[in-house]
């Protein structure tokens, strides 16, 4: 029992290893316009209670936009962080900015 404890804790963590290891290959720098979804999700800040979530797909075919279709959805602001601000001199500031939403993508 205690080699069991101590082999699937390991094999799990080897087996992330490798995982993080490969290179990804479906990421793409141009869109495959003779037949694809080009999808593109923008969040843009409304006021200090809400932000909106766009997602934008655009189909394509035989080199044509066939169809976009858009998606607008209000979500609630994360609020502000404090960070440091550094101008093209090289000086730098306190400022107060709007928190982002991180974006995650997961494609079946």
């Amino acid at each position: 029992m205690h080699k069991l404890k101590f082999i699937l804790p390991v094999a799990l963590m080897a087996t992330a290893l490798i995982a993080c290891d490969k290179k990804n290959e479906d990421v793409t720098d141009a869109v495959n316009k003779s037949g694809s979804v080009e999808t593109a999700v923008h969040i843009a800040h409304i006021d200090s209670t809400r932000d909106e979530l766009v997602t934008t797909h655009k189909v394509w075919v035989r080199n044509n936009v066939f169809k976009t279709v858009e998606y607008r959805d209000t979500i609630p602001a994360l609020g502000n962080e404090n960070t440091v601000a550094e101008n093209k001199d090289g000086d730098t500031k306190n400022v107060s900015v709007k928190k982002d939403y991180e974006i995650y993508i997961t494609v079946k």
